[in-house]
């Protein structure tokens, strides 16, 4: 099985998982600095000290063919509080920076322009559940698009708006912590959404010589047994968690069917959503403008009818089989089929990945292409002797390279894969025990150490053949 010779073959990073230097050349501070602090979990410093270790990280890139880098741009290095009159011009360089040494690597960049990293300021008054936050989102949106017109050409608006705002208000593992508000959850994709829409229609509008899209989190929900109940459950979990983002996205509203949907889950949990017509307005002049889309998929699902109480363990450590999301009102994840998964609960499944994706191009025909922009394996790598031998993740990248074909085969535009991630970073509420990267990183020293993953991803992209088997000589 092969890959059409014209694939991106790429590798994902994000600024606050890979860039460390949070307080350095006049950083603002996010919400997670605080709120890393205050668990006493986990420090992003120095993460993967991207923000001083680009050059090596672009060269391997270069050396190991990947020819695609996913980077963001932390809101807070440009306008410190978000909102700032005047940008950060130390932050305003460093992109400039990272950016032509991509240039020099062959190596191109798809920018994000938020990845969890709202700056604090602006997160402290609500976040994108104030309209403020919308109106000084786009206005940031518009200084990098000029600012870096004559580098980037393929911009992102939000990575992964389910997660972030479920992470936010619903299971409470990202700032500000709170659980269970369906109400703020649905609000804030709702916001988000209206200020992709915003940004996009500006891009298009200032006819910038690029592309434009957004990113998002698809999981597949499937029913855990072949009952009514069962599917019903997937259907009220698909609806908050992907049909509500992708009407937003390329109809330009929401549908009937997704409402009734949605309307039930809030129901059952005291929930409320405000839609304006000014805010459909927005959606609908911006529905046929996006070039691309993202998926970042990682797991399916698999959800049997619950009537209970919200109940949520997030595993953390990587402890596997302590993982439990029962959500009221509309279903609980089941754990048992015989379906590999990861040390940390998450499925592998890769006809999630290729059903997601025929899906998309079935209910959104306007969806133009996908990239899958994130997907791998999270595992406790070991280093010996200078070399990982992560087999297992070899394994992994295959069989989802391989559900790209297959959505090809059923006539789905797909473009490229971008593995997450490019090397070892900082894993939000997980830390650094969890590790996707082709390269290792030795978090104290910095140093970088090709995994063997590295050696056959650069064959595969020499010769696009996805049974290329083990590296022998690693």
């Amino acid at each position: 099985m092969e890959l059409p010779k014209s694939f991106l073959l790429g590798g994902a990073t994000a600024a606050y998982q890979a860039e460390g230097a949070t307080k350095e050349d006049g950083k603002g501070a996010v919400a997670w600095d605080p709120f890393l602090e205050e668990q006493g979990w986990f420090k992003a410093d120095p993460a993967s000290d991207f923000y001083h270790k680009y050059p090596v990280d672009l060269e391997l890139s270069e050396q190991f063919g990947v020819d695609g880098i996913r980077v963001s741009i932390a809101w807070s290095r440009i306008f410190p509080n978000g909102d700032d009159k005047e940008p950060n011009p130390k932050g305003v360089e460093f992109y400039h920076r990272l950016f032509q040494e991509c240039k020099k690597r062959h190596v191109r960049p798809l920018v994000t322009l938020h990845h969890f990293d709202t700056p604090l300021a602006l997160h402290r008054e609500g976040d994108f559940l104030n309209s403020h936050t919308i109106d000084s989102f786009v206005r940031y949106a518009q200084f990098c698009f000029e600012e870096y017109k004559d580098e980037v050409k393929d911009w992102v608006t939000f990575n992964e708006i389910w997660p972030v705002s479920s992470g936010q208000y619903l299971v409470g593992k990202f700032p500000p912590g709170i659980q269970f508000d369906f109400g703020k959850t649905m609000q804030s994709i709702h916001n988000m959404m209206v200020s992709h829409a915003r940004a996009v229609a500006l891009y298009k509008e200032k006819g910038y010589d690029g592309e434009i899209g957004v990113i998002h989190s698809l999981e597949t929900k499937y029913p855990y047994e072949d009952k009514p109940e069962n599917q019903h459950a997937a259907d009220l979990y698909d609806a908050i968690s992907n049909r509500f983002l992708l009407d937003a996205t390329f109809l330009g509203h929401y549908s009937k069917e997704t409402m009734e949907l949605v309307n039930e889950v809030l129901a059952a949990n005291d929930g409320e959503l405000t839609v304006s017509e000014e805010d459909l307005k927005a959606l609908d002049a911006a529905k046929d403008l996006n070039d691309f889309m993202g998926i970042n998929y990682y797991q399916s699902c698999f959800m049997k009818a619950y009537d209970g109480d919200n109940a949520v363990h997030h595993n953390a450590t990587g402890d596997k089989g302590t993982s439990i999301f029962a959500l009221k009102g509309v279903g609980q994840q089941m754990f048992d089929m015989d379906i590999p998964r990861t040390d940390w609960d998450w499925l592998i499944y890769p006809d999630g990945l290729r059903d997601q994706m025929i899906r998309v191009a079935r209910d959104y025909p306007n969806y133009h292409k996908i990239y899958v922009t994130e997907n791998g394996m999270g595992a406790k790598d070991k280093l010996e002797d200078g070399h990982v031998n992560d087999d297992y993740r070899i394994d992994y990248l295959r069989r989802h390279l391989k559900a790209c074909v297959e959505a090809i085969d059923a006539g789905v535009n797909v473009a490229g894969y971008f593995i997450w991630s490019l090397m070892d970073v900082f894993s939000w509420s997980n830390g650094y025990g969890k590790r996707y990267g082709l390269f290792y990183v030795d978090f104290d020293t910095q140093e970088r150490y090709p995994k063997r993953s590295a050696y056959w991803w650069k064959t595969v992209n020499e010769t696009h053949d996805l049974e290329t088997p083990l590296p022998e000589d690693y």
